[in-house]
């Protein structure tokens, strides 16, 4: 727990101005308080020694008003400073937390669920949050209790001895349920977790569900931890109703002895009434340390979410380097690179070169995929665009320089427009190279990207075209500008806006993951068409199952259980039966389908095959691949 409580005063520390008005407020309240008792009892015996209409009694009552509405002045306050320094905490720790699980990437998503990762950055947080509250508030408390003991010393030395005590009984209640509350705390959250984990599943798969007809069966599925969720809501309840019974049991008893003890003092003329009456009421402020019950449940709760919180600001961000991306055509080389499941990977993909990369379910493509981009570093090796290691990059040079297109693209921002300009910056040079990117139009001249008029917006609208996602976009209520949610997509229209948000941004390198699973024939052939043409001077990294985006790409990187197999022309891999097989082919050769080189296949993805290999298939058009159930 020393870094949950680590975690735990770094909050408090971020309560702001608020945080310091909550401070003065309970130290000038629990001073007001300690006060109370001491103007009432010199109130009562000026009201006994004389007729109560003295200046004494005036001045006495007076100060007993001030205490009273200094007391409630601080109680008010108290309570505004204590929300808002709350809530300036919750937002610190929540933007830390965001920060640093968006900067890990996601390999966190491995470790935790998405509904766990919510619930620890929400909910979790917010709980952290009333730390400073309950550490503030519950530490004034000590005020009163120092007092009534320096109090009762003054007043009668024989009286402390009896509230010492009971005190001693109170602090060892409190630190035996802080102790069991933050377990039990831990527990209810993590069974939450559970829930929300599940839930967030649920609502992934509602179409699933609802075709299925298995509604009653998941919501039983989502709501397994309840009945655990309840028994540790239940133990939670049981340990704060015997901590309340224990700690409140002390202090009637101490009251009846300081009574006892007071009064056989006050028959021997050692303690006047009034005294006895401060006596009586010191005695109560001191064990009002038994108060502190919700303020420490609190704070137990408080630890418990910290011991959660911890584990995700414990993984370190991705850490980025200074230098720019120098000049170059995106030659992209793994050196001994281990990562998860690949093992003892070395490629050199020459930049500009259309590259397939094949295998079976869980052979790694994926992964291959990520480290290319350093979506995940490896354990191992090294990944290197253009001769530089993509750890020594700038985040600035890597991401403009990397674009990805992923099989079901999350569509961020407000905006269809800003979905797809999603992290493109306004400057027109092509990153690291100080000069414009020249792109081939459709009527087949280049011009300079620099001299589009438009900046961000153009590049947005290009790489729509080329993604043959502008007509779509056009028919919308407004266009480029209609908000997300007020823009119903097809799963095809979806992998249309993340190819353009990929081309947007990719200048070196694209590394497209499955991305064009969900469009129909005709849209694969125009999006394999701009590939091929407008983008062809940057390196294309796909991840496919389609036989024909392997015969048309420059060359195959054939993966099998996280190893190279095989590297080369899609032709002669095709005389390897295994290779077929990765298809789900029959046994028949590639030679049987022919399309015009470089045009697209009715099967997926084309890309300008690479003429000067042997390996290259000379398609006919007209013609037909058979690809069995490929």
């Amino acid at each position: 727990m020393r870094a949950a409580d680590r975690l735990v005063a770094d909050t408090v520390r971020r309560g702001g101005p608020w945080l310091a008005v909550l401070a003065v407020t309970s130290v000038l309240g629990a001073f007001a308080q300690l006060a109370l008792p001491l103007v009432l009892g010199r109130t009562v015996d000026e009201l006994v020694a004389g007729t109560g209409g003295g200046t004494g009694a005036a001045t006495w009552l007076g100060a007993c008003a001030a205490a009273v509405i200094l007391t409630v002045l601080c109680d008010t306050l108290g309570v505004w400073a204590a929300g808002s320094s709350g809530a300036r905490s919750s937002a610190w720790l929540r933007n830390r937390v965001v920060r640093n699980v968006l900067g890990v990437g996601p390999v966190i998503t491995r470790r935790f669920p998405e509904g766990d990762l919510v619930t620890r950055m929400g909910l979790n947080t917010e709980e952290i949050g009333r730390a400073p509250e309950s550490i503030v508030t519950g530490a004034a408390l000590v005020i009163p209790t120092a007092g009534g003991v320096v109090a009762l010393t003054l007043i009668d030395p024989l009286l402390t001895v009896t509230l010492v005590a009971g005190l001693v009984l109170i602090a060892l209640v409190l630190r035996a349920f802080l102790t069991v509350s933050t377990s039990i705390a831990g527990d209810y959250q993590a069974a939450q977790s559970d829930i929300a984990a599940r839930l967030v599943d649920a609502l992934a798969g509602a179409r699933t569900i609802a075709a299925a007809g298995t509604a009653d069966q998941e919501r039983a599925r989502v709501l397994t931890a309840l009945p655990r969720l309840r028994g540790h809501a239940m133990d939670m309840w049981r340990a704060n109703a015997r901590a309340g019974v224990q700690a409140g049991a002390v202090v009637p008893l101490l009251e009846v002895a300081v009574l006892g003890v007071g009064g056989l003092r006050l028959a021997a003329g050692d303690l006047t009434a009034g005294e006895l009456y401060a006596a009586a009421r010191y005695v109560v402020l001191g064990a009002g340390l038994g108060s502190a019950l919700g303020y420490v449940s609190r704070l137990a709760r408080a630890r418990a979410a910290a011991a959660r919180v911890e584990e995700l600001t414990a993984e370190s961000p991705r850490a980025y380097g200074t230098r720019p991306l120098p000049p170059g055509p995106g030659t992209l080389e793994l050196r001994g690179v281990d990562a998860g499941g690949l093992r003892d990977v070395d490629l050199v993909i020459p930049g500009g070169q259309a590259v397939a990369v094949v295998g079976r379910s869980g052979a790694g493509k994926s992964l291959l995929a990520a480290v290319a981009g350093r979506l995940v570093d490896p354990r191992h090796g090294t990944v290197l665009l253009d001769g530089v290691p993509l750890p020594d990059l700038s985040r600035e040079a890597l991401r403009h320089a990397v674009g990805y297109a992923f099989e079901r693209p999350a569509l961020l921002g407000d905006t269809v427009g800003d979905a797809v300009a999603l992290g493109l910056d306004a400057p027109a040079a092509a990153p690291g190279t100080g000069r414009g990117r020249r792109t081939r139009t459709g009527s087949g001249h280049h011009e300079d990207r620099d001299d589009r008029a438009g900046g961000r917006g153009e590049v947005v609208r290009a790489a729509a075209r080329a993604a043959r996602a502008d007509a779509f976009v056009r028919r919308l209520p407004l266009g480029y500008d209609t908000p997300l949610e007020e823009a119903p997509m097809s799963g095809g229209e979806r992998q249309r806006l993340g190819l353009a948000r990929a081309f947007a941004q990719g200048w070196r390198l694209l590394v497209l993951d499955d991305a064009t699973s969900s469009l129909d024939t005709v849209t694969e052939r125009q999006v394999a068409r701009a590939l091929s043409r407008e983008l062809r001077d940057r390196t294309r990294l796909i991840v496919t199952h389609r036989v024909a985006t392997a015969a048309a790409a420059d060359r195959v990187i054939w993966l099998d259980d996280g190893r190279v197999r095989a590297c080369g022309g899609h032709r002669a891999l095709w005389a390897d039966p295994a290779y077929r097989a990765v298809f789900q082919t029959d046994t028949s050769s590639p030679d049987d389908a022919s399309f015009p080189s470089g045009a697209s296949s009715p099967a997926g993805a084309s890309f300008p095959p690479d003429a000067s290999s042997p390996a290259d298939a000379s398609f006919q058009a007209g013609a037909s691949f058979r690809a069995g159930t490929s």
